[in-house]
């Protein structure tokens, strides 16, 4: 193997990032090495290039970024007994400490000693990373790749979805960006009534009413508490899936979700804000839930048990692919709404 590979990092506190010629990484007994094959950028990732308050309160260059990541194994720690060498693996991007309160209790999506990769921790927009071998989730050998690198991003919007009972009830999908329109299928696949769904991109509403969305509303455009009151007959909405962070989009949302009905939140917003506790939770009764990462490992089988029951085909979320070179292009494009997944090949 090479002493040297190419890398995406933040080198340094400032918007930007840069491609540079890094060290192979080094793995300690109980890690793996992969040999990256695909990497996607996140939100996240938009927060780190743009070097936003959130990424300037948690970002210590320089790092190597990028935590959605297939590849293969191609060496191991002596204490490793799987995955073998050659297995072809998507990465849990949550390195987790297994020895606190929440790792013991069944709760490693939010152990109190989480690293993350391309975050806290070098990441995957390079030619190899190394990683615990527990983070690494085997694929079967035929996988496509552009599947394969989905998985963890997948992983969130199914999380977010089984957190609530879906089947049979009236879904409203706030937040259109890849997760958002993935969540949207999976609710489908569990037998959603009807899932309405919102958005300021239409590239992306396009992509919500091919998932499944019987209804996308751009605020732009339209009122969305008047338009979704109407397609409901007036009841509102039985379950709320926030995934935008938008303030607008959170309010509209409980202001949309009928009392005694569930909330499951992902969307990070971009800070405090304004919020009616008292009208939207207290006195509607309704039951709201956290959404962190993916439950280790419960979301992993849920997500492997819709793909290959072809429940859910992920395949269309992928519209943009790019040479790990030109990642400055990349991020233009995922940056601009006009886009699925954006994948980086190494």
């Amino acid at each position: 193997m090479p002493e040297m590979m190419k890398a995406v990092i933040k080198p340094e506190r400032a918007p930007g990032l840069r491609l540079t010629s890094a060290p192979l990484p080094q793995y300690g007994p109980t890690d793996v090495l992969v040999k990256v094959r695909a990497a996607s950028i996140c939100g996240t990732d938009l927060h780190i290039y743009h070097w936003d308050k959130w990424a300037q309160g948690r970002i210590q260059p320089p790092v190597i970024v990028g935590h959605e990541v297939c590849g293969d194994v191609v060496a191991r720690g002596e204490m490793v007994a799987e995955p073998n060498l050659g297995d072809f693996v998507s990465l849990e991007s949550h390195v987790i400490c297994n020895t606190c309160q929440y790792c013991r209790t069944g709760r490693g999506h939010i152990c109190e000693r989480t690293r993350l990769i391309g975050v806290d921790r070098d990441g995957g927009f390079a030619e190899y990373i190394a990683i615990p071998a527990q983070n690494a989730w085997v694929n079967p050998p035929d996988l496509p790749v552009e599947i394969a690198v989905l998985q963890e991003n997948f992983g969130n919007a199914v999380h977010t979805a089984f957190a609530t009972d879906v089947t049979a009830k009236k879904v409203l999908v706030t937040g259109c960006g890849p997760v958002g329109v993935m969540c949207i299928a999976v609710v489908k696949a569990a037998g959603a009534r009807s899932i309405y769904a919102t958005d300021v991109s239409e590239y992306r509403l396009r992509m919500a009413r091919e998932a499944g969305a019987a209804l996308a509303v751009n605020p732009k455009t339209q009122d969305v508490v008047e338009t979704v009151r109407a397609a409901t007959d007036g009841e509102g909405v039985d379950v709320l899936l926030e995934m935008s962070g938008a303030p607008s989009a959170i309010e509209q949302g409980f202001t949309l979700l009928k009392p005694g009905g569930e909330a499951a939140l992902l969307g990070v917003a971009p800070g405090p804000f304004n919020f009616d506790y008292n009208l939207d939770i207290v006195f509607k009764a309704a039951k709201v839930y956290g959404i962190s990462g993916r439950k280790l490992w419960e979301t992993w089988y849920q997500s492997r048990g819709l793909v290959r029951a072809r429940a859910v085909d992920l395949s269309p979320l992928v519209t943009h692919r790019f040479k790990l070179e030109e990642y400055d292009e990349a991020f233009e494009v995922m940056a601009s709404g006009e886009s699925g997944k954006v994948v980086l090949f190494p």
